[in-house]
């Protein structure tokens, strides 16, 4: 059979809640194009019932993943590391597409994203003691504080970098134990999409990451009101959509991330790590 007779096999992407690959539940797709307008895909246009399926799902997970030793979360996120490196060039090939990069430049950001991706997996059993103390007290006691995850973020990935600023806004979050429902890039969400693979045949309990796509509005707005949502980054969201959006999330004083101007490429500090922490303060009498 000749190569020009053969037919393509198109890949379906579908939404990434619980471990599990759904399909959006109102059961929309929307057509995702290069940066030259060339269809690449139909991707999943989640609904308000998707997001809330994802929260459940976040909440489930949370207990288990905030209780897993610190040294456990680095090494199941190490791993994952090492099957992004497996998949290089899928990923380099998509963001490429979505954002009009060379190969060369988009390779770059793809490793550049692994890389971020291991150096936060290394603050797992350290970041204790930067945000924790032992406090000096008037008394005989001791006074410790240490750090404890949020609970379930809502995270609205950047629009700017679908892969590398992706990355930079996810891992922070997950690896001081907290889940998160992450809403794409609204334009460009294959690599999302395809990071759900990923995690999905690594160690990372399901529900931990939970990946939707489709308008970024639409599918922030129940998050910003849910109740159960315990704090929102809103990177990718634009400055009147942010406001509106903080708006819902005081209902249950949420945290909430602003979104600010980024450089992906930069050093991205201890900022987004310290981000979705509490402080747990603890007496205890001396001597006993």
């Amino acid at each position: 059979m000749k190569q020009s007779d053969r037919l393509s096999v198109l890949k379906t992407y579908k939404l990434y809640v619980g471990g599990k690959f759904p399909r959006s539940e109102s059961g929309r797709v929307y057509e995702v194009t290069d940066s030259k307008g060339k269809w690449l895909a139909n991707a999943p246009l989640s609904s308000r019932k998707d997001a809330r399926d994802a929260v459940v799902a976040a909440r489930k997970a949370f207990g288990g993943w905030s209780g897993a030793t610190a040294y456990n979360r680095g090494q199941i996120l190490y791993r994952v590391a090492e099957m992004l490196e497996g998949r290089r060039e899928q990923f380099a090939a998509e963001v490429a597409d979505a954002e009009g990069l060379s190969k060369a430049k988009a390779a770059a950001q793809v490793d550049a994203a692994i890389d971020r991706w291991v150096w936060y997996a290394g603050w797992s059993d350290k970041v204790a003691q930067i945000a924790g103390s032992a406090n000096p007290v008037a008394g005989p006691y001791f006074n410790l504080s240490s750090p404890e995850p949020t609970g379930v973020v809502a995270v609205l990935a950047p629009q700017d970098s679908s892969f590398l600023g992706l990355i930079s806004v996810i891992a922070p979050a997950v690896v001081t134990g907290n889940t998160v429902v992450v809403v794409t890039a609204q334009d460009a969400p294959l690599p999302a999409l395809s990071l759900a693979e990923v995690l999905a045949t690594s160690d990372l309990p399901g529900g931990v990451v939970n990946i939707l796509s489709g308008r970024t509005a639409e599918i922030a707005a129940p998050l910003a009101a849910h109740q159960d949502v315990n704090a929102i980054d809103l990177t990718g969201a634009d400055a009147a959509l942010a406001k509106d959006l903080e708006t819902a999330a005081a209902d249950n004083l949420k945290r909430v991330l602003r979104p600010a101007p980024s450089d992906w490429t930069s050093d991205p500090g201890t900022g987004r790590l310290l981000a979705f922490l509490e402080t747990k303060t603890v007496w205890h009498p001396m001597g006993v």
